[in-house]
Order: structure tokens, then C-alpha cells, then sequence
């Protein structure tokens, strides 16, 4: 047998072995010493209370009773044997009954005795039962010293219970590996952080979490196990971004030139807001430095990001560079393209697009242009990642919804220029800022927090089914006006069928309410060809048509300024950011504009809070919170895909404050010692390398 210590395989293990180890591997991933310490509880039973028996109802999870054995028979045939034996205290009694190790369990129980009693309670009738309970005979002396305490709780599988690895199984192999390696536990965190955060030890917490000798410590180790997770995340993207600044050398963009000051002198269609002005400050600051830019750009829909990346591509331009924006698809990518030309006008800069449906013959003529430099701007889908596609000189890289895309289809776009462009990465889902510092920690961060002037708050209502004739008359109203109205339904990928009887439900009863000649109605779903998707959107937006009925397909990709209605059918089965995103889609004309909630009558808690919120607030970053507290990280849009969020412990929904102080303590850190060398930061030099596969920190000083 190897020495002991972290990284020694899970067969080793003392209970474990080759067939418990197999299954172990992979039901749970647990291939070594240290993947079983880091399989945590996923919730405690209090082994200090005990329940009378009058207090028991069937809705509790499982209860501790003391009580004394009155009686025990075998009942039933052959086929249906079972052990049914009477506890009683002073209160009352329960029945406890065994239907398995029949013969075992009657040997050892004793009439007469008292017992520590635990399990679940079932009702049946008036009366109350417990089968295959845990016994053990009361010992007076053992729990006057204190000897119950909080009980451990771990997933397991079909797989593992058959192989006697159930919660109690688990328990007891992490009993054996903390009594095998407690003492060779490695401290990660030097004392001087341990004693400023208030920290216990590692060793004492990884004992804690498993067998918490009171709620207080569990706490604590809970505590100093969810800030080492935050702490060493902030560590590795403040470091990736310590080496990109000293290693990556960026283009300067000297001089604001004539393309930028002319298309902001004579072509900006309206007045920027301060918020689109502090931003375009803090992008100019970065392109002066001569270090690649890295920032993120947060805003709602609306708020004016399209314009902000154009001026920003100006100012690549007016220094001899070319810039590429990246969209996530073939409906968006045109959308900007649309917009970049619609406000620069025609012959100002030579902006082309590229997409996955551009012809052979158009492409051989953009390639060209791209590398002779001719073509200023380039707008596309992922197509701009391909080989063939090479520029003169790429100054700057825009892209836009960067969750869609994958980490090594970004890298390839920055690998188009001898110096790596400068990056700005854009988002209409606001990001909550503890996910933000976590997913984007290494990126600097700008947000557009004003809407452009004249543009007015959307106004939200939920209306139940029974107040649709109510909804239809407020269309009626806004169509007189000369307005136009989205109706979207919802398309969930489990149900299509039924989700499309909703849509042609939906189109039908609008038909019979909206008849022509008065009403036109456009039609727009997922499963119409690419082709007649586009007729119907063009319809739409040269106001042919008053009524769009939809799927969610509208969520990016139309921008109708005289839209000013959205009527979101079944409202309760969308996510809040997907409900802020189609809210978006009005609003961006001068006049008032509505979002209709429509819901059945029933809702959930979530569904309920959800809804209020999107009456409550057009705050984007406000909703995103609530979306973060409602669904967790992992479910957030892009988060599954950044592989920054691999928490066991901690959780940013409720663990901000503790995301804020792990932060600024790196911060902190690399400000005063950048490659950890100082004899105080050994101890997360060594710990940090051990993980990242050994860093050359000497670089990055």
C-alpha cells in the first residue's frame, strides 16, 4: 500500500476497496482521499433534541425519541412477515416495525429496556409509526456528557445503497478516512489571514463539517470552507488578469481622430447620457495604456451599448486598426449590422457582415477586403472565428453576449492579431455583481445605468385570465393610436407540440378579436424557415402589420421603436431575466409603453414573487438579484458553461458579504506582494501552485 496522504486512491480506504471504490467513482466522482473529505453533508439531523411522543406529526423529516420497549410480536404469514414492537414514554406511544433482518432485530431487542429511537414518522389512521428505526440502548452517563450532536446527511444513489453506501454507509467511511488523515491535512491559509477573518484551521474545519460537535462550530467551519472556495476563485482570475496586464502588450490608441469626432459632432441621432460618457472615458483610459483592454460592458436593453461599441470601433479605426463585433446569432449579428450602418450612414467607414448563410462568391471578396485592410468593421456569427478570415490589423475585438460563446472560440479571435486586440465584451443580462466578480472577475467592469433621454419607464401589469377581455380593449386602444403590439407565448423544449397548440390557440383567438380588414397580424415561431421568419419580422417593422404573435424568438433581433405594447402569454412559465429581456423589446420610442403579464389563476411561490417583481421594478440589476436568491448560480444564463462556479460550499445568493471581504483581501495581497514570495504568503504560493499546475509567478512581478 502507497503512504497515505490526499491524493491516495479511494480503494485504499479502509471499508472501501476495488467494488466499492468502482462504484464510488463513478456514481459521485470520488476517486481519491481528498474528493471523499470534499464531499460534504448536504444537511444536519439534531441528534441533541428529543421528541415526546404527543409532539410527533407526519410532517416531520425524522425525530429522536426516548422511550421504553412495552411489548414486540411477529405478525403475518411467511409471504408478509414483520416485527412490530410498542414504544412508550409519558406522553404516549408509537409502534416501530421492521420488515426486513426480522430474526436479528427481535434477538436483540429487549422488552423492558429503554431506547434512543430515530426516524422518520409515518401516519396511518390516527396512529403513528416508524419503520426500520435506528436503535441504540440508552446509556444515562453518554448523554450527560454530551455524547449526541448534529448527524451528518449525504446524497447517495440506488447504486451506492445497494452497496451499503447509503448516508450511513458515507458517514461511517469519513469517520475512518478523518481518523486516518487528520493530522495530514495541509493548512492553505497563512495564520496572519486566518487570525484577521477569524478563521478556524483547515484540519479542525474539514473535521467540523463532517461531525459538528455543536451548531456553532459547524458554523464556523462553514464559514472558513466558503471563504477558502471564494478566496482562491478571486486569487485565480485577479492573477489571470496581474499576468495578461504584464504580459499581453496592447495597441495604443493615441489620438481620437476624424472618423470618432465626426460621427460625434454630426451623426449621433441624440445627446449620450452621462453613463454612456463615463464608459467611453473609461475605454479611452484603457486603449492609452498600451495593455490589451479586457472590460466588460453591462447595460439593459436600450440603454444604449450598440452606440458605445460603434464609437469605440471608430477610435480603433482612426488609428489604423480594423474591428470585428461577435454576435451570438445569425438574427442578432444582422440586427447590429442594420444599426452600425443605419448610424453611420453610407461611404463614412466600410462595415460588412459575415455570417454562416454568406455565399461562397461574397465571402472570396470579404476575405480580400479583410486582408488588404479595405473593410474597416466586420459584423458576423462565429464565422469570424474561422481560419480563413484574416485581417491587416485587428485593433479591436466587440462581442456581444459572451456566455454563448466558449472559451476557446474567443481565444481564436485573439489570436487574429501579432498583438492581441483589445476586448469589449458586451451583455443586456445584467449580471448580479456577486456573480459578475465571480464569472468576471478578471474583466474590468462598466455598466450603462441611465436609459437615453426621452426614453419613458415601461409600465408592467399582471393580469389573471379571467381580465383578458380587459387586455384586449387596451390593445384595441394603443392600436388606434397607430401603435403596435407583441403577443408572445411561451416555447419550452420539453413540450413543443404543445407549446405550438398554445401558439396557434393564441393566433386563433387573436384572429377572432383582431379580424381583418381593420387588423393585420404577423407570425413568427421557431418553426418557420429562416426565409419566411424574415418576411413576417419585415412585415412587422414596416408597420404592415399592428400585431405580432410570437414565441420567444423575439427576444433579441427586432427593434421596432413604434412597438408599444408586449402581452406575455403563460407568464408564470418564464425565468425572470427571459421576462426583462422580452419587456425590453418595447420602450424604445419617445411614447409610454406597456408589458402585460397574463397568468392563470394558480401560481407558485417562485411564479407569484417572479411576477411581483416585474411590477415592482424595470431595474435590471435589481431583477437579476432576485433571479440569482430565486434559481442559484448554476442556473443562471452561461454560468453552467464558465467553469469559475465550481462551489461546494458557497453560495453567492446569500454568501455576498463574504465574496466582498475574500476580494479585497486579494486585492489587498497583490497590491503588497504580487508573486506571493514573502515567507507570510508561502503557504498560498505553495497551495496556489499545486492547483494551477505550477505558474511562473516570477512573471508576472
Amino acid at each position: 500500500m502507497p503512504s497515505v496522504n490526499l491524493s491516495t486512491p479511494i480503494e485504499y480506504l479502509k471499508g472501501v476497496g476495488q467494488q466499492k471504490a468502482e462504484i464510488l467513482k463513478k456514481e459521485l466522482g470520488i476517486f481519491t482521499f481528498s474528493d471523499l473529505l470534499h464531499y460534504y453533508p448536504f444537511r444536519y439531523i439534531d441528534r441533541t433534541r428529543f421528541y415526546k411522543i404527543r409532539e410527533i406529526h407526519a410532517d416531520l423529516p425524522a425525530v429522536q425519541i426516548l422511550g421504553r420497549v412495552v411489548s414486540k410480536e411477529v405478525i403475518g404469514d411467511k409471504r408478509a412477515k414483520r416485527l412490530v414492537a410498542q414504544l412508550r414514554d409519558e406522553t404516549g406511544q408509537i409502534e416501530l416495525v421492521w420488515f426486513q433482518s426480522l430474526r436479528w432485530v427481535e434477538k436483540t431487542l429487549q422488552v423492558g429496556a429503554v431506547y434512543t429511537v430515530f426516524g422518520k414518522p409515518s401516519e396511518f389512521g390516527s396512529k403513528y409509526s416508524i419503520s426500520h428505526p435506528e436503535l441504540e440502548a440508552y446509556n444515562q452517563n453518554a448523554a450527560k456528557t454530551g455524547n449526541l450532536s448534529l448527524q451528518p446527511v449525504y446524497n447517495s444513489t440506488e447504486k451506492l445503497k445497494q452497496s451499503f453506501l447509503d448516508s450511513k454507509g458515507i458517514q461511517r467511511l469519513m469517520a475512518v478516512l478523518l481518523e486516518q488523515i487528520r493530522k495530514d491535512i495541509p493548512e492553505t491559509i497563512p495564520p496572519y489571514l486566518l487570525a484577521k477573518h477569524r478563521l478556524i484551521d483547515r484540519a479542525s474545519s474539514l473535521c467540523q463539517i463532517h461531525f459538528p460537535a455543536s451548531t456553532e462550530m459547524l458554523e464556523a467551519a462553514k464559514r472558513r470552507l466558503k471563504f477558502e472556495e471564494l478566496f482562491f476563485i478571486q486569487l485565480k482570475l485577479l492573477r489571470n488578469k496581474l499576468v495578461r496586464t504584464a504580459r499581453f502588450r496592447g495597441l495604443v490608441f493615441g489620438q481620437v481622430g476624424q472618423k470618432f469626432n465626426e460621427f460625434y459632432t454630426t451623426k449621433l441621432p441624440f445627446d449620450l447620457t452621462n453613463a454612456q460618457k463615463r464608459v467611453l472615458r473609461e475605454i479611452r483610459q484603457d486603449t492609452q495604456k498600451g495593455v490589451q483592454m479586457n472590460r466588460l460592458l453591462q447595460g439593459d436593453v436600450g440603454s444604449g451599448k450598440t452606440v458605445v461599441a460603434l464609437m469605440t470601433m471608430l477610435l480603433a479605426v482612426d488609428n489604423g486598426c480594423q474591428a470585428c463585433l461577435m454576435a451570438p446569432t445569425e438574427i442578432l449579428a444582422k440586427q447590429h449590422f442594420a444599426s452600425l450602418r443605419a448610424m453611420a450612414g453610407d461611404g463614412f467607414v466600410n462595415i460588412s457582415l459575415l455570417c454562416g448563410s454568406t455565399p461562397r462568391k461574397e465571402r472570396k471578396i470579404l476575405h480580400e477586403g479583410l486582408r488588404t485592410g479595405v473593410i474597416d468593421i466586420l459584423v458576423g456569427t462565429h464565422a469570424l472565428i474561422e481560419d480563413e478570415v484574416q485581417f491587416k490589423n485587428l485593433g479591436l475585438a466587440v462581442i456581444d453576449e459572451q456566455h454563448r460563446f466558449g472559451v476557446e472560440q474567443r481565444a481564436r479571435l485573439w489570436r487574429k492579431n501579432e498583438v492581441p486586440p483589445h476586448v469589449l465584451v458586451m451583455t443586456a443580462t445584467p449580471i448580479p455583481r456577486t456573480l459578475a466578480m465571480t464569472l468576471y472577475g478578471d474583466l474590468d467592469v462598466s455598466v450603462i445605468d441611465e436609459l437615453p433621454q426621452g426614453r419613458k419607464p415601461i409600465k408592467t401589469l399582471h393580469l389573471f385570465e379571467s381580465q383578458r377581455l380587459r387586455m384586449f380593449g387596451f390593445i384595441r386602444q394603443e392600436i388606434a393610436k397607430g401603435r403596435q403590439v407583441y403577443v408572445v407565448y411561451p416555447l419550452i423544449q420539453e413540450s413543443e407540440k404543445m407549446d405550438l397548440l398554445y401558439l396557434e390557440a393564441g393566433i386563433e383567438a387573436m384572429s377572432r378579436e383582431f379580424p381583418l380588414p381593420d387588423y393585420r397580424i404577423s407570425i413568427v415561431h421557431g418553426k418557420l424557415k429562416a426565409a419566411d421568419k424574415d418576411f413576417e419580422m419585415q412585415r412587422f417593422v414596416k408597420g404592415e402589420t399592428q400585431i405580432m404573435v410570437a414565441t420567444t424568438v423575439i427576444e433579441v433581433g427586432v427593434n421596432v421603436p413604434n412597438a408599444s405594447v408586449m402581452v406575455i402569454e403563460n407568464a408564470e412559465r418564464f425565468g425572470l431575466s427571459q421576462l426583462h429581456q422580452l419587456r425590453g423589446r418595447v420602450g424604445r420610442g419617445a411614447e409610454q409603453s406597456y408589458c402585460i403579464l397574463m397568468s392563470g389563476n394558480k401560481l407558485s411561490r417562485e411564479g407569484k414573487i417572479r411576477l411581483e417583481t416585474m411590477v415592482r421594478t424595470n431595474d435590471g440589476f435589481e431583477i437579476s438579484e432576485t433571479d440569482l436568491q430565486l434559481r442559484g448560480p448554476g442556473n443562471i444564463e452561461g454560468t453552467q458553461q464558465s467553469g469559475v462556479l465550481d462551489l461546494k460550499l458557497a453560495d453567492l445568493s446569500v454568501d455576498q458579504h463574504l465574496l466582498k471581504e475574500a476580494r479585497a483581501e486579494v486585492i489587498d495581497l497583490f497590491e503588497k506582494d504580487p508573486d506571493l514570495s514573502s515567507e507570510d504568503n508561502r503557504l498560498l504560493r505553495e497551495y496556489f501552485m499545486s492547483r494551477s499546475g505550477g505558474i511562473r509567478w516570477d512573471k508576472i512581478s
